[in-house]
């Protein structure tokens, strides 16, 4: 008996990891104010030959399995004495409820996308369950064509954009006829789809008797210190204005405006699609990329927005650019990002003057980053992100923003993708506001589609679906300056 929970107790140590502090960050910040995960809707229409509800019904039997469900779906947090301000593991539960995670809601009649949107921003609206493994999907049917969505969420310090892609590639199939027996959220689907990968390249551990490989080491450290030294040095010179290459900093004149606020706990989702060619289209009259082609769609549409409040500032509008530097082979990282600051130049009437300077402000933030490691900038921004933290810590973000709005950017799926013969038609990313940006808009390029979804507070932001229209029209408005013509119909 001894000897068998000796190895119970052994097995239960070995399944324990400890969180690193780098996703730990997001549980330190969350409040009810501000939830920390990130979600969003998938909108998907059935294969002519299916029973919608049987369909329904057999997804929620296979995403119910309780076996063999991979990590950190499988996982619940295990907290010291100290709370969350200590390490934080993470061990499997042992008892998990499927049912309290997956759940299925229909839309009340007429079943408009309107509806669905409504019933997401109040999904979005909750935190998760911290005694319970931080994630919930739920299945929603009411829709009309056949269609129907699922919105999931899962805690930030689980999951990035980027692994939320990986997740959502493991579940999909290029192959229409293509049904799957196995959960989405278990061990065997993920590890299928880690198989289309190569193995990831670890280096070797120095030993102690390795003189070579202890200087390595420490010279790989050095490095580190001299690169991030360098980039800092850019930094304050930027933010005072005595150099920085053109690099812009947060917090420098970021003008206060219905953005800045802080925010409330209730949530306001919107989304909508556009032609991925037509906004690549528009990046390449302008030498840029499609990228900067949304930035300057954002740019427009931000401006119209607080012109439509009579606050338009004289001063140019920022926004924080995450960027993934998550090796292509890291499929198990939960998150691997930094970010760069984009001048949006909300100041500048013409919309080709401002696509050049909102250029300008990406073109030295990627030269910044591309003279470090992914080790150096994680450092770096690790540094430069911790006076924003202060003022999220502090509720102060609205007195000293850092920036006006979180835009990010996802790369997903490059073909037309099905989940168990049903088409993924969309991927709307719901995202986090936070206090001093109360507004989130974060995109997912999708086959020929690239898709929006825009998550704000719905006291600061209240009339957030006008994004939209400003959106086409800051659009048409740089296809216009390009001398491009815009298409016909959405």
């Amino acid at each position: 008996m001894l000897r068998t929970k000796d190895a119970a107790l052994t097995v239960g140590r070995a399944a324990m990891r400890l969180m690193p502090v780098t996703d730990a960050m997001f549980l330190w910040g969350e409040s009810r104010e501000m939830p920390m995960h990130i979600g969003g809707i998938n909108l998907y229409t059935l294969p002519d030959d299916v029973d919608e509800t049987d369909w329904l019904n057999e997804q929620l039997a296979l995403l119910r399995q309780s076996e063999g469900l991979r990590r950190p779906f499988s996982e619940v947090l295990k907290l010291t004495p100290l709370g969350q301000y200590g390490p934080i593991r993470l061990e499997p539960d042992r008892d998990i409820d499927m049912h309290y995670h997956v759940r299925s809601a229909a839309l009340p009649k007429p079943g408009r996308y309107r509806e669905m949107f409504e019933l997401a921003s109040r999904l979005h609206s909750s935190l998760l369950d911290r005694t319970r493994p931080l994630w919930e999907i739920t299945l929603i049917s009411g829709l009309p064509n056949r269609q129907i969505a699922t919105f999931k969420k899962v805690h930030h310090a689980l999951m990035d954009g980027a692994a939320s892609i990986h997740f959502y590639n493991s579940m999909f199939s290029p192959d229409p006829k293509e049904r799957r027996t196995c959960s989405p959220l278990s061990v065997e689907a993920y590890e299928a789809y880690k198989r289309k990968f190569p193995s990831p390249k670890k280096p070797p551990r120095p030993s102690l008797t390795d003189i070579a490989a202890i200087g390595e080491f420490l010279k790989e450290q050095w490095g580190n210190s001299v690169g991030v030294t360098k980039a800092l040095n850019q930094y304050v010179a930027a933010m005072f204005g005595i150099g920085g290459e053109g690099l812009v900093t947060p917090f420098a004149g970021v003008p206060r405006t219905s953005f800045n606020r802080n925010i409330t706990g209730a949530r306001r989702f919107v989304a909508q699609s556009w032609s991925l060619e037509r906004v690549r289209a528009v990046g390449k009259a302008y030498d840029g990329t499609i990228n900067d082609a949304v930035l300057g769609m954002c740019a427009g549409a931000m401006r119209k927005y607080l012109q439509s409040l009579n606050e338009l500032p004289d001063k140019p509008l920022k926004a924080m650019a995450p960027v993934s530097i998550r090796p292509k082979d890291d499929i198990d990282s939960g998150n691997s990002v930094a970010s760069v600051t984009a001048n949006l130049a909300t100041h500048i009437d013409d919309p080709a003057e401002r696509m050049a300077a909102i250029q300008a402000s990406m073109n030295a933030a990627k030269a910044q980053l591309r003279a470090m490691t992914a080790q150096q900038i994680q450092l770096y921004t690790a540094i430069t992100n911790f006076p924003q933290m202060l003022t999220a810590l502090t509720r102060t973000a609205d007195k000293f923003p850092a920036y006006s709005a979180t835009i990010s950017n996802v790369p997903g799926p490059r073909e037309q993708m099905y989940w168990n013969g049903a088409r993924l038609d969309g991927m709307y990313p719901a995202s986090i506001p936070v206090d001093g940006m109360a507004m989130n808009i974060t995109q997912v390029s999708n086959f020929r589609n690239i898709d929006f979804g825009i998550t704000a507070c719905r006291r600061s932001v209240p009339h957030a679906q006008r994004m939209i229209d400003y959106l086409e029209e800051a659009l048409v408005e740089l296809e216009a300056a390009a001398g491009i013509k815009t298409p016909k119909g959405k």
